[in-house]
Parts: C-alpha cells; sequence; structure tokens
C-alpha cells in the first residue's frame, strides 16, 4: 500500500476507467471493419509501469488480461529503456501476444517527465495479414502457415509514422486499405490513452498516480482474496474435448482440467491435456491465462472492473507443448480452444459447489464468416458474425436464451441490416430454436438460427467446435442440444456439419444453428406454470413439455392439464 488516500485513489480510477471507455468510443468510431465497430470484437486496457492492467473498456474479456502478458513479452524483448514517448509498437506472434497473428495488439508507452508510468494497450481482429487463406485458416500445421509475425515492432517512431513497417502490410494484405484503417484506429485509440493518462498525472503528479495505481490492484486483491475464502475448498476434475483441430478431422481434442481451491489460491491445472495436436487450436500461454482468469474474476469479482490484482491468487499450470500450451512453431490460428474451456472449468467446479455455477451452454461462439467479390461494387468483401447460444440452467434460475458466450460477454452480433448491406447475402430467417435448452428443474436457454443465402459465389468460413459432445447439465438436469452448421436445408444437397471452409454458389444457402444450455435439476419438479410459459413463447414444443416434464399443455389455450399432468409425473416417479 502507497500514501495516497483514498479519496484520491477512488478518482484517478474512475478517471483511468473513463479514459479507457473513451479509448473503445474512439476506436468504434474509426475502424474500418464491423467485426469491431459492431461486434466490439477488441480488448482495451491501461497498464501500470510492470504493464498489469489497472483499467479496461469490456469487449472481449480474455483480450483484456492476454494484452498483460503480450505488454510485459515486449518489454522482455525490448528492454523498457528503449521505449521512447511517441512510439506505437505491434505485437502478433502469438505466444507473446496471446493470440493469433489476427489479433494484434498496438500498445505505447506512457511517459510523464521524461520518465515511463504505464502503458496503454488495444487489440482487435483485423481482416488481413498475409495468412495463407483468406479470412480464416482452419487447417495450418506450422506457425509459418499463419501470416506476417511483428514481434514488438514500432509503428510509430517518437511520433513519427514507420512507413516502412506499413509498406510491409500494405504490400502483403489482401485486404490493405481495411488492416492499415483498422491499425490506425487502434494506434488512435492507444493515443487518447496516453494523453488522458498524462492529463491525470499533471493534475496529480506522477507520484500519486504511480501510487493509486498501486493501490487500484491491491485493492483487488483483497476482494479477491476475501471472495476466494468464501468458496468450497477442494479439488475437482473435469474433462470435455474439441471436435477437431481441422487436420486430423476424425481425432476430438481432449481438455482435462483439475482445480484447487485453497485459503490462499486457486489453481487450474491442465495436466493431461492432448499433446501432439497438429492443427491450429494449440493455445499460447497467454490465453489459456487470460480465459482461467475470466472464469476466476466471475466467482470471486464480477461486480468490479478488471485489473491485475483480481488474478493474484490464482496460478495456472500448463505442459508445453500441449493445446494449452503452444510453443512455436505450433500452429495456434484457431483459437476455440479459448472460448471452449472456460466451460470445463465450470464443469469441474460444478463437482464442489453446484449452488454457484450454470450449467454448460450452448459451448461456443458459432462464428460464420462470408467472403468473396461483390458483384454489385467488384471490390473483395468479407464479414462475419458471432452468434448467441442458450446458458446453462443455474440455482438461481433459467439460463438466458440466445446471447453471447461468456468469453466474450462485452460483445454483440452483426446485425440483419449491417450483414446485407455489406455483402451480397439475405438472411433469410432468424429467430429462437426451440427444445434446444436442457430441461431441468430450472431450464437451460434457447440457441438460435439464423440462415444465410449468397447471392454470389461465396466462401463460407465456419467456426464451430462444439458439435460432438452436447452441453452438460447439473443435478438431474438433461443436456442441451447441439450446436450445428447445415448447408442447403432440405435439398438433396444438404450436409450437416461443423467448423468447415465451405466454397458455395450463388443461391446456396448455410443455416447456422446454435446450441441450447444445460438444465440445472430434476426437470420433473419444474413448476408446470413455467412449462407452459416457455410453450407460449415458443421456447419448448407441446410434445418436449409431456416428454421432457412430464407437463401436458393444451396446444391451443397452453393452459396445463393438471389431472393429466399428475398422472404422467406419478408414471415417472
Amino acid at each position: 500500500m502507497t500514501g495516497t488516500d483514498s479519496i484520491t485513489v477512488e478518482i484517478i480510477r474512475h478517471g483511468l476507467l473513463a479514459a479507457a471507455e473513451e479509448m473503445a468510443r474512439n476506436l468504434c468510431r474509426t475502424a474500418y471493419n464491423t467485426v469491431v465497430y459492431e461486434i466490439h470484437d477488441y480488448g482495451i486496457g491501461l497498464h501500470d509501469v510492470s504493464g498489469d492492467v489497472v483499467a479496461d473498456a469490456p469487449g472481449i474479456a480474455i483480450f483484456t488480461r492476454g494484452n498483460d502478458h503480450g505488454i510485459k513479452k515486449a518489454v522482455e524483448f525490448l528492454g523498457a529503456d528503449a521505449m521512447a514517448p511517441g512510439d506505437m509498437f505491434v505485437l502478433n506472434y502469438p505466444y507473446w501476444s496471446s493470440a493469433h497473428t489476427l489479433d494484434p495488439l498496438v500498445f505505447a508507452p506512457i511517459h510523464v517527465d521524461g520518465a515511463l508510468a504505464g502503458f496503454a494497450s488495444c487489440r482487435i481482429h483485423v481482416l488481413d495479414l498475409k495468412q495463407k487463406d483468406p479470412g480464416y485458416v482452419l487447417d495450418s500445421t506450422d506457425m509459418h502457415q499463419e501470416g506476417l509475425f511483428f514481434p514488438a515492432t514500432r509503428l510509430y517512431v517518437a511520433g513519427v509514422r514507420n512507413d516502412e513497417v506499413f509498406n510491409i502490410i500494405r504490400f502483403n494484405s489482401r485486404m490493405p486499405e481495411r488492416t492499415i484503417g483498422d491499425l490506425q484506429a487502434q494506434v488512435s485509440a492507444c493515443h487518447t490513452g496516453v494523453r488522458r493518462v498524462q492529463e491525470i498525472a499533471a493534475k496529480y503528479g506522477a507520484e500519486t498516480l504511480a501510487g493509486a495505481m498501486a493501490a487500484i490492484n491491491d485493492h483487488g486483491e483483497r476482494l479477491a482474496r476475501l471472495a476466494l475464502a468464501k468458496l468450497p475448498k477442494g479439488t475437482w476434475s473435469a474433462h470435455d474435448f474439441v471436435d477437431s483441430d481441422g487436420v486430423d478431422v476424425d481425432r476430438m481434442v481432449r481438455l482435462q482440467v483439475a482445480v484447487t481451491v485453497t485459503d490462499e489460491e486457486m489453481l487450474i491445472d491442465w495436466t493431461g491435456s492432448d499433446s501432439g495436436v497438429r492443427g491450429p487450436i494449440n493455445l499460447p500461454l497467454g490465453q489459456t491465462e487470460a480465459l482461467c482468469s475470466l472464469v476466476f474474476k466471475a466467482l470471486t469479482t464480477p461486480d468490479t472492473p478488471v485489473v491485475a490484482g483480481n488474478f493474484r491468487p490464482l496460478r495456472v499450470v500448463t505442459q508445453p507443448g500441449s493445446v494449452m500450451h503452444a510453443v512455436p512453431p505450433m500452429p495456434t490460428f484457431t483459437l476455440w480452444t479459448g472460448l471452449l474451456a472456460g466451460e470445463v472449468v465450470l464443469k469441474a467446479l460444478a463437482d464442489g459447489m453446484p449452488e454457484r455455477v450454470p450449467a454448460c451452454s450452448g459451448g461456443d461462439v458459432c462464428s460464420m464468416m462470408g467472403l468473396g467479390v461483390d458483384p454489385r461494387t467488384g471490390q473483395a468483401w468479407l464479414e462475419a458474425t458471432n452468434e448467441a447460444v442458450g446458458m446453462g440452467g443455474h440455482a438461481g434460475g433459467d439460463g438466458a436464451d440466445g446471447v453471447m458466450h461468456l468469453s466474450e460477454p462485452g460483445c454483440r452480433n452483426n446485425p440483419v441490416e449491417v450483414l446485407e448491406t455489406k455483402a451480397p447475402m439475405f438472411i433469410e430467417s432468424y429467430g429462437y430454436r426451440p427444445d434446444t435448452g436442457g430441461a431441468g428443474r430450472h431450464r437451460g436457454g434457447v440457441g438460435v438460427s439464423r440462415a444465410y443465402r449468397f447471392a454470389a459465389p461465396s466462401t463460407g468460413i465456419c467456426l464451430v467446435y462444439k458439435t460432438r459432445t452436447k452441453p452438460w447439465p447439473i443435478g438431474g438436469g438433461s443436456a442441451g442440444e447441439n450446436n450445428r452448421i447445415v448447408l442447403n436445408p432440405g435439398t438433396d444437397l444438404e450436409v450437416v456439419q461443423g467448423g468447415s471452409y465451405n466454397r458455395l454458389d450463388a443461391g446456396e444457402v448455410l443455416v447456422n444453428d446454435t446450441g441450447g444450455g444445460g438444465g440445472f435439476g430434476d426437470p420433473f419438479t419444474r413448476e408446470p406454470e413455467s412449462v407452459a410459459r416457455d410453450v407460449r413463447n415458443g421456447f419448448v414444443s407441446v410434445q418436449a413439455a409431456a416428454r421432457d416434464y412430464g407437463v401436458v399443455i393444451d396446444a391451443d389455450t397452453f393452459t396445463v392439464d393438471a389431472a393429466a399432468t399428475a398422472r404422467r409425473r406419478e408414471r415417472a416417479a
């Protein structure tokens, strides 16, 4: 702790949070890419001199915590003394940056009176950096197929644009204007963060700012330790699978975790997870630590902003060379393991604290990316959206219906109007998927379905990697329904699949069906009126109400037949 008074610390804390939010607004106003300004696929942070985050703007939660890891690796590589005022760096070397090559981390040192006082960071998804396939890479077998690498490279040198680096990007990107535009939006966001922190330092003094940053993280640690003390103690294990690595498509990849909670720490140990994974689903260590941090944050300090101190009681163990700890030259492009693995941790915790965690959600981000040449303009197009899933039922109630996956709590999906304006596609239908939520005393939320009809020859890249295992329930509930991709439904060309790279002719249809959450508790103890409400709202069919809940519903009036329900439940007892 420092001598900075608590009132000043709180004023500075809110000033830093406001600065981070301003960075996000600046980014969204200037980005070229709908993935950024519509979906909010970004991670923005302000960090102390050690690289530890003290304020962030919500986007993709695992980005911001991963930014800490990337900044620290960059300082280790270059040395803090080599970072001058006005410098702006780009880092996308996966094993340092905590993400794949198309999620570059742009960051800037913050200097006050010539001395380093902290960092501003912004990570987004850009569209193209010379990866082997346009859009997304699903089957790379080493890092050199995954694009250009920038190991903490200066985009700006002492405030002057480094045209040599920008020219390398321009001549190596399939979409140079949009890629460079998005990188410049990141630069602008970081510049905003630098300026606002310097203004705080000018008002309160560099020493007071440093003391406040330390106090913010110390307070974050105390809050986490107080919450940790209230959790049940013990060790619990679980495993689940990623559908495949994109190369060995018939091999499901095992994610194995053991979670230990003591008075001093939460230990998340991934020993036993598969090694020798040839395809690009291997995770950089920084992202593994980040997804574990997200789960720990949700259990301990969900109501306060992210600060690095929140994670001091968390320890993560991995095996280098495994799917949870990629080392060069292991491929890392398809980072879906990081989106699925958080719920493997929750699955383990459900054994020891079922009243504190939800059942599995639909379990995936269910992203669809389309690209091609737009006949209206003759220009290349690329648009993407992540789809909502059903959340798992929990001790407090039903899972939410059709919301963004827990790995992306600050994100949105791309609106129909944007997709149809930006790309030669039509959204033929979009709505909830009835009967996809697992039955339970508290029902799992239902997934959604969106159908795309392409108006020109296109490529549809489907990033869905939980289709072979069902969303797990808790306490006697039923599993949720799987995610799936359906090509040309109801025709002779119908194909049901998961992650895939599809060449589609004009007129072909791709349907993205997302999964529902697992149920919580015995479904035959659910209140019949709650089941009737689900039927009336279209979440549960009349047939599923009788089959899964033992509740007989009149299909015309949506009322419960109490006598028939009692008989049906009695027979099932």
